[in-house]
């Protein structure tokens, strides 16, 4: 059976808009085209909400909009940022270990800064429950780590549809304000000497998370090394520690020096 039929059998219905909206992607790639209409009577939604998750699809470069319907992008040789739903079944294991690792780092009453994205949602989850205060700029990194004593803060900000993380004008303002102890820092990319994000909006957003915070420790699995993202973070050297999920010592020498610690979860 495959995965699109799976989810779309009786008491499914998804709840939320990313989980629709991956249903959406399964449906498409594996016709690789279908009309909008037949679109709406296969998940069983209405005609505009099926239009509105296209256009988010087709502005993360996943689908391609044609008269009356959609197509799958993958033919077009474009490798565009999965959602977040796709993320998530990725790495599973090696994100687990990582944020295990990470949440090692954190001593109690302590005020960490999560970064947005699934490895930073693996270290919410490590951290769940503990007397920690949780600074979150991701939607559901915060809602991971609401458990029990965890006290949780959400940044304000545009929520970057698909993704949940927050970014603009009033995120950068409420982390001018912020003073944490630990910065859990996500990346798209490691590639030369230096951290990538998929937009130039997400890398501003952790250089300034990066200046309201005594420490930064960036939480990478082994993917991300050897891919450049469009838009640079910061230089290798300005963190205090990477944590990765394997053995990373077949890194270019130029890269090894730049790291201050490297741990492997």
């Amino acid at each position: 059976m495959c995965f699109f039929r799976e989810l779309l059998m009786p008491g499914s219905r998804p709840r939320f808009p990313h989980e629709r909206q991956q249903q959406m992607i399964e449906v498409i790639r594996e016709r690789r085209h279908v009309g909008t209409a037949e679109l709406a009577g296969l998940l069983d939604i209405s005609l505009p909400t099926v239009r509105r998750d296209l256009t988010i699809l087709e502005k993360a470069g996943i689908v391609s909009r044609t008269h009356g319907g959609v197509v799958a992008k993958e033919a077009t040789g474009v490798a565009p940022e999965p959602l977040l739903l796709e993320k998530l079944r990725h790495n599973q294991g090696a994100k687990r270990r990582i944020g295990a690792e990470a949440a090692s780092r954190v001593n109690d009453g302590q005020i960490v800064l999560l970064d947005a994205g699934t490895t930073a949602l693996a270290v919410a989850q490590a951290l769940a429950g503990r007397r920690v205060t949780v600074v979150a700029l991701d939607l559901k990194v915060a809602e991971a780590a609401a458990v029990g004593r965890t006290d949780v803060l959400v940044v304000g900000g545009q929520v970057r549809n698909g993704y949940y993380s927050l970014t603009g004008t009033w995120a950068r303002q409420t982390l001018a304000s912020l003073r944490a102890d630990i910065y859990f820092l996500g990346a798209d990319g490691v590639a030369g000497t230096s951290l990538s994000a998929t937009t130039f909006d997400d890398a501003e957003i952790k250089r300034v998370a990066m200046e309201c915070c005594e420490r930064t420790i960036a939480v990478v699995d082994h993917t991300k090394f050897a891919t450049r993202s469009v838009a640079e973070v910061c230089d290798l050297g300005s963190l205090d520690e990477l944590i990765s999920d394997r053995d990373l010592g077949i890194l270019p020498p130029a890269m090894m020096e730049r790291i201050v610690r490297l741990t492997r979860a």
